[in-house]
């Protein structure tokens, strides 16, 4: 992959602006990696029991949001080939709290989701390294709002450091681990 760098925000919509300016880095294919490190050791820290904790009645179980996080890296893969490629159809949003419901993540082992995620987010970072510099920076439409090849990349990689941040403050931080 050729890097055009950082996106500017203008290539995204204003809700993905948190998750891009989260990212340290200056280059997508080490953000993303440096994202699935941080995970990876995150989610070694965290046996089963504390797997299905939920921080308050009603929110995700640590389960629910690494589901999540799988869900989502395959939504941004998705959305990147397709604009990748030229395609110019509009593609739609998802409701993520639906998308949680309906997974069942709880009834999975903990090691299953992580080692799903694994998988998932290495397909991701494959397809990114596969991108050339005029991929990168084809744009189209998703959620209905315009965005770019590169943007999604720093999206993903952004939207699991957000993730991790929610996980240490709002999970991991009663003595659980």
């Amino acid at each position: 992959m050729s890097n055009p760098g950082r996106p500017p925000l203008s290539e995204l919509p204003a809700f993905y602006h948190r998750y891009v300016e989260r990212v340290p880095d200056e280059d997508l294919n080490g953000a993303l990696e440096e994202s699935f490190r941080k995970a990876m050791d995150m989610f070694a820290g965290i046996d089963e029991a504390t797997s299905l904790h939920r921080y308050a009645p009603g929110k995700w179980s640590v389960r629910d949001l690494v589901q999540h996080l799988i869900d989502c890296d395959r939504i941004f893969a998705y959305r990147a080939l397709r604009i990748s490629r030229g395609d110019t159809t509009p593609l739609p949003g998802f409701d993520e709290d639906a998308y949680a419901a309906a997974a069942g993540a709880d009834a999975r082992p903990w090691s299953e989701l992580c080692t799903e995620w694994q998988e998932v987010r290495q397909s991701l970072n494959s397809l990114f390294r596969s991108f050339t510099g005029a991929a990168l920076l084809r744009t189209g439409t998703a959620n209905s709002g315009t965005i770019s090849v590169r943007a999604l990349g720093w999206i993903a990689a952004g939207h699991t450091l957000h993730h991790l941040h929610i996980l240490h403050e709002r999970y991991l931080t009663d003595g659980r681990t």
